[in-house]
């Protein structure tokens, strides 16, 4: 995520004084209340759905995710990158390419 937009979304929160409202908890509730929000798009029809609301969602998921990075102080480039060097050893190419069964499953 760009500086400035990470920038904005962290004045927005301190303007409002919403700070006091970003427990941890609370912002793993939000992102997931986003996140079937998100969901919800493709309840009836996974191929016509409304890509503004989609845009919309989406955007929510994004925004709880960085205001969780930033009060647990954590890089997002940092984590996601661990994740990724984990889950390229737990589903090697040879085993999973074109699987979409579970690690345990290959």
């Amino acid at each position: 995520m760009k500086k400035e937009t990470l920038d904005r979304i962290r004045k927005i929160v301190e303007d409002r004084d919403w700070e006091q409202f970003h427990t941890p908890a609370n912002l793993a509730k939000s992102i997931s209340i986003e996140a079937n929000e998100l969901l919800e798009c493709f309840q009836w029809d996974e191929e016509n759905f409304d890509i503004g609301h989609v845009r919309e969602e989406l955007a929510d998921v994004i925004v709880y995710c960085a205001n969780m990075l930033d009060r647990l102080n954590l890089d997002a480039d940092e984590i996601v990158n661990a994740k990724l060097d984990k889950n390229e050893a737990k589903y090697p190419v040879e085993k999973a390419r074109g699987n979409c069964k579970k690690y345990n499953e290959l």
